[in-house]
């Protein structure tokens, strides 16, 4: 058998404490040759409250906790039987390992080199840039790309109106 990520369900806000349980039960009850990993996905997320930044770490899945692990009986009964552990995902009895893809995307996401921002942006709504060479103008956005977390917005400068691509971070509600 190969080790393969499996997702464990767990209370709600007992991520943490189940990473923990389980690493010491791992230890203790010497399964490190069947029991590798124990991940709890986590992103950094921007937040922009009162003009300031701030910058937190948000569960990509709460109630939920990934482990790299080779499935037999003595390995899912260990990760099974560890306080805070409501179950394996997968059909009845039956845990399903995650996909290569599964995997490298949420290593990807947990490993962002861009923290997500929560702002959520309309074309046609006025914002304030916070940042930047047109720090204090107040602009209209005109697109949004959510995916690269950046605004096209139309600044007005000199009785005229100036296209700027600005990133999430550089600009606020008003």
């Amino acid at each position: 058998m190969e080790k393969q990520w499996y997702v464990v369900h767990t209370y709600a806000g007992y991520e943490n404490k189940v990473k923990t349980n389980l690493e010491k039960r791992v230890e203790s009850m010497e399964m490190q040759n069947k029991i590798f990993r124990v991940l709890v996905p986590m992103e950094k997320e921007i937040e922009i409250k009162d003009g300031k930044r701030k910058s937190t770490m948000k569960k990509v899945f709460p109630g939920y906790v990934l482990v790299e692990m080779i499935m037999e009986d003595d390995s899912w009964y260990v990760v099974r039987n560890t306080p805070g552990v409501t179950g394996f995902v997968g059909p009845g009895s039956k845990p399903v390992p995650l996909t290569e893809s599964e995997v490298q995307q949420i290593l990807k996401q947990m490993g962002e080199a861009e923290p997500r921002s929560r702002a959520r942006f309309d074309s046609g709504e006025q914002i304030r840039v916070i940042d930047g060479p047109f720090s204090n103008f107040i602009a209209v956005v005109k697109e949004v790309y959510n995916e690269k977390q950046k605004l096209k917005v139309l600044v007005s400068m000199f009785g005229r109106e100036t296209p700027v691509e600005l990133n999430y971070d550089q600009v606020e509600k008003m």
